[in-house]
């Protein structure tokens, strides 16, 4: 029996087993131009499909590239994107909310401040609910577009998914916080990837993440400075966050220490690819945007294209 989305929630990167991973990353490539060589619209795959963007905190890139993917796989769209702004500000309950906008739209699309908060409206609504982001918790379709930069970038176009394999990806910066860097490492663990993690030893990658690791028998090491001869096929960045410091003096020693500045450049020069899941603040200087190894804006494009095919796929429509 094949691989079925159709009508399947997004909620947790652990859902998903190696060989699913690889069919949502295969999918996706139908969406992207650098594969797709003819002129084909998509405009077509879910037309009259309604998809509801509940945003309960902020958001760019997320927000922005599920209503892009939406529209050019022919969906409307409904939501919000301010809760002040709805029912909620009179007092509606959270599952009330769900119930709601599960009556006016195909799939949920949702981003919360309450980890958690995705599995809830899942257990509420009789629609896919694709989590967009709850909390500290999971943040699964940034994870997939991460997969999916990597899968491009490792190897030529004519390259199968499992490319993957062989690889070494770095992460580096807070590893103690990080939703990224925790569901990314655990998803390149299905996969045979070398793990290297940076960080001060304050925000170390945390110890449930490295049993599973060491349970699946995942090559890795643990540095607490960037070493002189970084040998890896990709370095993930992450922002050292100020505000999860109790002492400020303490956070000002550490967070230059895992800013990239211009000297990165020979890193980039010899083929390393610099990632970031944005945004940024100050951990990346501009001066290396040029630089074709410098992916992050790719990266984030490539969110498009996943979450493209994660619509068409949980509707049933390819």
């Amino acid at each position: 029996m094949g691989i079925i989305f159709k009508s399947r929630d997004i909620i947790d990167i652990n859902d998903f087993s190696k060989e699913e991973l690889l069919f949502i990353l295969k999918t996706a490539r139908k969406f992207d131009p650098e594969y797709v060589k003819k002129d084909r619209s998509n405009y077509t795959i879910a037309q009259g499909k309604i998809a509801a963007l509940l945003f309960f905190e902020p958001s760019t890139r997320t927000e922005q590239s599920f209503k892009s993917a939406a529209q050019k796989i022919g969906m409307g769209i409904i939501g919000f994107d301010d809760p002040e702004a709805t029912s909620i500000h009179k007092g509606e309950s959270f599952s009330d909310t769900i119930r709601i906008m599960n009556s006016y739209a195909d799939v949920l699309i949702m981003r919360h401040p309450e980890s958690g908060a995705a599995g809830k409206a899942a257990d509420v609504a009789d629609i896919p609910v694709i989590n967009a982001g709850d909390g500290a918790n999971q943040h699964p379709t940034q994870t997939m577009l991460d997969l999916y930069t990597m899968m491009k970038e490792a190897g030529p176009p004519s390259r199968e998914a499992g490319r993957l394999d062989g690889i070494t990806v770095a992460l580096m910066g807070d590893l103690k916080y990080g939703r990224t860097v925790h569901a990314l490492s655990i998803a390149l663990s299905h996969f045979k990837v070398k793990q290297i993690f940076i960080s001060h030893p304050s925000l170390a990658m945390p110890a449930e993440f490295l049993q599973i690791l060491d349970k699946r028998g995942v090559k890795y090491e643990q540095l607490d400075q960037m070493p002189s001869d970084l040998q890896a096929d990709f370095l993930y960045q992450t922002r050292v966050q100020k505000e999860r410091f109790k002492n400020l003096s303490e956070y000002k020693k550490i967070k230059d220490k895992f800013v990239l500045d211009a000297s990165f450049k020979k890193f980039l020069d010899r083929g390393v690819k610099l990632m970031h899941a944005l945004p940024r603040v100050n951990e990346i200087d501009p001066s290396l945007d040029a630089h074709p190894n410098a992916i992050y804006f790719a990266q984030a494009r490539n969110g498009l294209y996943i979450r493209e095919a994660l619509l068409a796929l949980v509707l049933g429509r390819i």
